[in-house]
């Protein structure tokens, strides 16, 4: 004999019904079955409204009413087109009964927990009907049995106590001589010794199941759902999130208790005392393996079994100097939650006994603090202990796992992996079976953290980064593209999940928390909601990802301000914008801070060199333990590409309106011209080789006349280019008649920095510097004669865009 229990969701549609139907008949084929089935999805709840409505005098519970008729009406005439008139007189005659409670209800505006049982209970009398009539209408051999002739208990209303004994002997009784290949039985209902109607509270169809399987002893019980068994995680929050194969019962509590919604822990007591499995099935997809639940199942290895959550936490604190030492404080506190019926779901102690904390529901936080105050008054009005301290809007994540006891550093590398996303956590509780380990996090957090946790514990040591791009013109196109044609590459080769969760333009944005599709993303970013930086930020923040990283390709100042806010909500950032890096030394060495403090790495490869190794190679020579004594560079590709095609057959003005055209200086090129940007390059480097520095400190040697100095805008730059063409022929002349060439050289000796336009002699490093390469020479205690030298393409999209990426990959790589 199998025993199957079909939640609400499974019997919540005419479509699922009929899936429930075939499963039951293709069981019954080998084997008697027993089906307990919840009320229609929604239905206990449109009950409990409509009985508060008709209590408190509120005629629309009559329309509550209609709606619940109209749903059980049309599922009967969907599943029996043409429905017997006496089926069909019986289901309005029971839907009659529930009209008349609701207006009995109405009348004396009295809504007891006696009158709620009989309320409720009309939900699963009212699926279990319909579904033995549409069996028996399919010459199915079909019964269906009201359990509260079955299922006896206590007279606690709304969540009773079972008769064991009495319950037991009824059902092997009724059993013995029942002959139907199907028995429909409606969960969740009981009746007390006087015959009064009972519910058995919160699972409790899932209880109705376990009876019946314990009472006949029967090889497993099937609880069918709308998932393939218990997952790893919540899969609506993880989606990469799979079930669970085999559970111990221990492991099957532990993971319901903290959230797991597909088992109640008191549901596994009858089936766990006979030592029956249970499995859990998706009535949705029959064939899927599900979860197997017993007391032996071997766990080959494995330590963490699963990841839970529990949201809507309240935080207590409970501490003073006048507990310590003092016997019976404990005993108090929690005898006084019981009196009120407040539950528990965590707690933790510190040995000093100065602090007693725990975790209830929020919901109960407000009374539970009104009734401790009470009990301690008097030692409070002493200050021997302090007024109940209430914390809100938390959650309990735990992992879950009886071989965890077994297994060193399961809590560290929990803790730890918590503490890399910035995750604060609160509490912690861990037994001495060491089956679980939980920790009380903010609520917002939990979505990160379970992510975090399962990606550490269950996946193939892939990590998933999270990207938000700001700046998708030349160089973030290109970086975008280069994300798209590597995606598969790093997810292979370097383990490294690569998703671009947002994008924006100055004009556009658009968001996908799941990753945005790369191949249409330009189409979709037309059609994007109205670019905002504050609005980008936000949206960054709220997702609330784990290993999110903005990246920052473009030269805004307000873009390059958002860096703090960004770093403070662990969010890392990769820029090529200088400006924060240049600007002035405080807020410099604010974002550094910023970035350690809450691990959220701060890198800017690319504001020196582009794609080159230059600020890597910088910290690795000083984490080595190295010392910077100068260095010398040629830092702008854009200003070495222009100087390297200028000659006295060209003029000065094409040759910078080419190196513009092919992306190699800024859309200003004054920037690039009047030397600040090498400027903010050497002092970069400056900075991170230890040396306190501002822009103001670099001297900064102008090739440019005062005339382009003085330049309103860039139409008017160009035009003092040509007419001081001759300023520019004498600096070629002076140096081709040195034998030299003339490149723009930044320098950093004894901690004083300087730029300007040099003529180099023929043997000199700098002197073949070739296109838009740069060079940058270390002079170091350790390379003090011959320097190490970083030489290579210091312009252009694609090897910025390269940087970026490098960059991207460096903190995936961490």
């Amino acid at each position: 004999m199998n025993v199957l229990k079909f939640g609400g969701t499974s019997v919540g549609s005419v479509e699922n019904i009929n899936q429930v139907i075939g499963i039951l008949k293709e069981y019954s084929e080998e084997n008697k079955v027993i089906a307990v089935v919840s009320a229609v999805g929604g239905i206990t709840d449109k009950l409990l409204k409509s009985g508060y409505l008709a209590q408190i005098k509120d005629e629309s519970y009559i329309s509550e009413f209609e709606e619940i008729k109209s749903i059980h009406l049309n599922i009967l005439s969907n599943l029996i087109p043409n429905c017997p008139k006496p089926t069909l007189e019986a289901l309005e005659k029971k839907l009659n009964r529930l009209k008349s409670l609701l207006d009995g209800i109405y009348l004396i505006n009295e809504l007891s927990p006696k009158t709620s049982d009989k309320l409720v209970s009309f939900g699963e009398l009212l699926s279990s009907f319909i579904i033995a009539e549409a069996m028996k209408e399919r010459g199915l051999n079909a019964v269906r049995k009201n359990s509260q002739e079955l299922i006896i208990t206590d007279s606690q209303f709304t969540k009773a106590e079972v008769k064991y004994d009495l319950t037991f002997n009824y059902i092997k009784s009724y059993f013995k001589s029942n002959n139907q290949d199907i028995t429909i039985l409606p969960g969740f209902i009981s009746k007390s010794e006087a015959g009064e109607i009972t519910t058995l509270g919160r699972g409790g169809s899932d209880f109705t199941a376990a009876l019946l399987a314990a009472a006949l002893e029967v090889e497993r019980l099937e609880i069918w759902t709308d998932v393939s068994g218990m997952f790893t995680a919540n899969p609506k929050l993880v989606k990469q999130a799979y079930p669970i194969e085999k559970l111990s019962y221990q492991e099957a509590m532990e993971l319901s208790h903290f959230g797991a919604k597909v088992l109640y822990p008191p549901t596994v007591q009858p089936v766990l005392s006979k030592n029956i499995p249970l499995v859990i099935k998706n009535t949705m997809d029959p064939k899927a393996t599900g979860t197997f639940i017993s007391n032996n199942y071997g766990v080959n290895g494995l330590t963490v079994r699963g990841i839970s959550n529990i949201n809507n936490i309240a935080l207590l604190t409970l501490e003073g100097s006048g507990m310590v030492g003092i016997p019976g404080f404990s005993k108090r506190l929690f005898e006084a939650l019981a009196n009120h019926k407040i539950n528990i779901i965590f707690i933790t102690q510190a040995s000093s006994e100065h602090s007693i904390c725990f975790g209830i529901n929020a919901s109960d936080s407000q009374l539970a603090q009104e009734v401790i105050d009470q009990t301690f008054e008097y030692e409070i009005s002493l200050n021997k202990i302090n007024p109940i301290l209430v914390e809100e809007d938390l959650a309990i994540v735990a992992l879950v796992g009886d071989n965890m006891k077994n297994h060193q550093g399961i809590s560290g590398k929990m803790f730890s992996t918590l503490g890399r996303n910035n995750i604060n956590v609160r509490a912690i509780a861990q037994g001495a079976s060491e089956k679980n380990i939980s920790a009380v996090i903010a609520e917002r957090d939990v979505k990160k953290a379970l992510n975090s946790l399962h990606e550490v514990f269950f996946e193939s040591k892939t990590k998933q980064l999270n990207v938000f791009i700001t700046g998708v013109g030349n160089v973030g196109e290109r970086l975008v593209e280069q994300i798209h044609q590597q995606k598969k590459y790093l997810k292979e080769t370097l383990k490294i999940n690569l998703r671009v969760i947002g994008l924006s333009n100055s004009r556009k944005m658009i968001f996908n928390d799941e990753g945005i599709s790369l191949k249409n993303w330009k189409e979709q970013l037309k059609v994007g909601e109205p670019a905002s930086l504050d609005g980008f930020f936000f949206k960054a923040k709220v997702f609330n990802l784990r290993n999110s990283i903005f990246v920052d390709v473009t030269a805004n100042k307000d873009v390059a301000n958002l860096y703090d806010a960004y770093l403070r909500e662990s969010i890392a950032v990769v820029a090529c914008n200088k400006i924060a890096c240049s600007s002035n030394f405080a807020n410099y060495a604010q974002l550094k801070f910023l970035s350690r403090k809450y691990n959220a790495p701060f890198l800017f490869e690319t504001n020196v060199g582009a794609g080159l190794p230059v600020i890597d190679t910088l910290n690795n020579l000083i984490a080595s333990g190295d010392k910077i004594t100068s260095i010398q560079a040629v830092l702008s590709g854009s200003l070495n590409f222009v100087f390297n095609n200028f000659n006295n057959q060209t003029k000065f003005h094409d040759v910078v309106k080419q190196a513009q055209a092919e992306g190699y200086t800024e859309p200003d090129p004054r920037i690039d011209l009047s030397g600040v940007d090498v400027a903010r390059k050497i002092l970069i480097l400056a900075r991170e080789s230890g040396t306190i520095m501002e822009l103001e400190d670099i001297e900064n040697e102008s090739f440019l006349t005062e005339s382009n100095l003085s330049s309103d805008t860039v139409d008017d730059f160009y035009q003092t280019l040509i007419d001081d063409e001759a300023h520019f022929q004498n600096l070629y002349a002076e140096a081709q008649e040195k034998g030299s060439k003339l490149k723009y050289v930044a320098e950093f000796n004894e901690g004083k920095a300087k730029v300007g336009l040099k003529e180099i002699p023929m043997g000199h490093p700098f002197y073949n510097l070739e296109g838009k390469d740069n060079i940058v020479m270390f002079y170091t205690q350790r390379y003090a004669d011959q320097p190490m030298i970083i030489k290579g393409a210091g312009a252009g999209a694609d090897v910025t865009a390269s940087g970026l990426f490098a960059d991207i990959i460096r903190i995936g790589n961490d």
